[in-house]
């Protein structure tokens, strides 16, 4: 099991050249890609979400396709479209950038909501369909998306069905003192990004996915995970709770993350660790209940109510 996470720890030291103090992000980041997920990133102009997502595609040897999002997008700048071929006398399809294995969609939310609902397709079912035609997405296939949750001008909210596709969401946060000098220090006279290399191949991410599924779950630790999201139906400040989608994401974030730490078991620390970026973003909440209540609040509230077994969770 050591050598197959070899690649974890690869991911980890490249990436970490040059973000600096994200472990926990970047953790986060590749559970997501162990599990088979995709990922949205939250914060901020200038916390380095762009960077990580670029210094993950650099890192990993597979084709890396950007779309930069955009109000007047089409659908078809994102699949690709059929166009008529005048030297070869016939219609040819040219494919779109999510015709790669890591997809990088910046500013997902200044797109159209009809050009959001072209991903939906390729986030689930792998698959592009153009004019009646389905071609299958080549695996791995992971999308990381970034958006800035303070602007609202020219942004359309991604909407409930898109955020449910959405393994994780994640927040970069702003960095401390001591990170902040590190930056500095750091990028003064190098640009590290530049230099990085490829440490991971797709076959090995591949590999890693039927790993994860194999790590083993107590039987007590699934009835924990099914409580807390029947909790989240029973709130009364949650309009809407964790859908069966979001229940199997809880299950294999949790798996993926008791994996990428080296263990092939899972124990309630990994399930209450993955809770907060798997559960909070699929929450609607009651508008009565006012703006300060947010779903990371109330999935911490849960967490802090829903009491937690005790057991041996090795096999």
């Amino acid at each position: 099991m050591e050598q197959s996470r070899a690649w974890v720890q690869a991911l980890r030291e490249n990436i970490g050249k040059v973000l600096v103090g994200k472990e926990e992000t970047i953790d986060l980041v590749l559970t997501t890609l162990a599990a088979g997920g995709h990922v949205l990133l939250e914060d901020v102009p200038g916390t380095g979400k762009t960077m990580l997502a670029k210094s993950l595609a650099k890192s990993l040897d597979a084709e890396f396709g950007r779309i930069q999002f955009t109000p007047d997008l089409l659908p078809s700048d994102i699949t690709g479209l059929n166009y008529y071929n005048q030297k070869a006398g016939e219609f040819q399809f040219r494919p779109g950038p999510v015709f790669a294995n890591i997809i990088l969609a910046d500013e997902i939310n200044r797109a159209t909501p009809r050009t959001q609902a072209s991903l939906l397709e390729c986030m689930e079912e792998r698959q592009v369909t153009v004019d009646g035609v389905t071609r299958k997405l080549e695996e791995p296939f992971f999308v990381i998306a970034t958006q800035n949750p303070l602007e609202t001008t020219g942004t359309f909210p991604l909407p409930e069905a898109q955020l449910d596709r959405f393994f994780m969401k994640l927040s970069m946060g702003l960095p401390d003192k001591k990170e902040e000098v590190g930056i500095l220090k750091r990028f003064i006279l190098d640009q590290p990004y530049e230099t990085l290399k490829a440490v991971c191949k797709k076959e090995q991410i591949l590999a890693a996915r039927e790993e994860v599924k194999k790590v083993h779950v107590h039987e007590l630790l699934l009835d924990y995970m099914a409580e807390l999201v029947q909790a989240t139906r029973k709130d009364k400040e949650i309009l809407s709770g964790v859908s069966p989608r979001g229940t199997m994401a809880l299950l294999r974030a949790s798996q993926a993350y008791a994996w990428i730490q080296g263990r092939d078991y899972v124990v309630p620390e990994d399930i209450k660790k993955v809770a907060g970026p798997v559960m909070a973003h699929r929450l609607v909440l009651s508008r009565g209940f006012g703006g300060a209540v947010t779903g990371k609040i109330k999935i911490e509230e849960i967490l802090s109510k829903v009491s937690v077994p005790t057991e041996e969770w090795e096999r």
